[in-house]
């Protein structure tokens, strides 16, 4: 598939093109995250008794994390919110060019989902600055079925295995423990090795 061998061209030469002004940045989101407070405090051990757990919960919606990479540094950016509209798309990227190394290009690998795209920053900005902006960023989709090229896809995953797999009371906690997560995998980052080659992708694809 074009896309996997070009997404796969981008990872291999990603450090070479930091040197040379230029980041590749993986962007993915996780959706439908629960924040259930339970109904009542749980009641801890005592001589003679177990923990005792109240079974019933109290929902307070769903949020979506979104996290993006920059492969040749190995640093994540991340923003919590409800939707997955085009003013989120255009937060998250904002976010991302704050917090991550400051370019003069960026290539991005995504899904391709309706609101990533350059069209997004015509829709949140005037057109002199949104074309400023577009004229900086190139967009790269996984392909279909590919959704696990998208290395910050691996990143999430490894994120809610950490601190999302537990059940989360309220958004605040929520941001604690990703904020808390983050800060400590950006403290100690390294560039990203994939190995997975062009050759592998076509005989996967």
């Amino acid at each position: 598939d074009a896309k996997a061998h070009l997404i796969c061209q981008l990872y291999a030469q990603a450090i070479e093109a930091y040197q040379q002004g230029r980041l590749v940045i993986c962007c993915d989101e996780k959706t439908g995250m629960q924040v259930l407070e339970r109904k009542a405090p749980t009641k801890p051990a005592q001589p003679g008794r177990r923990e005792r757990r109240e079974h019933e919960y109290i929902r307070h919606g769903t949020r979506v994390l979104t996290n993006s990479l920059a492969v040749a540094t190995g640093h994540i950016a991340w923003t919590l919110g409800t939707t997955r509209t085009a003013a989120d798309f255009v937060a998250h990227l904002q976010r991302a060019y704050q917090v991550l190394p400051h370019m003069e290009r960026y290539d991005w690998v995504m899904d391709n989902l309706n609101t990533h795209s350059v069209g997004s920053l015509y829709d949140a900005f005037d057109p002199p600055t949104a074309w400023q902006l577009a004229a900086r960023l190139e967009i790269h989709y996984t392909p279909k079925h590919g959704s696990w090229l998208n290395i910050a896809e691996i990143e999430l995953a490894v994120l809610s295995n950490m601190c999302l797999s537990q059940r989360i009371p309220d958004e605040d906690t929520l941001r604690r423990q990703v904020e808390a997560n983050v800060c400590e995998r950006n403290a100690r980052a390294t560039p990203v090795k994939w190995r997975f080659t062009t050759q592998s992708a076509r005989r996967k694809l």
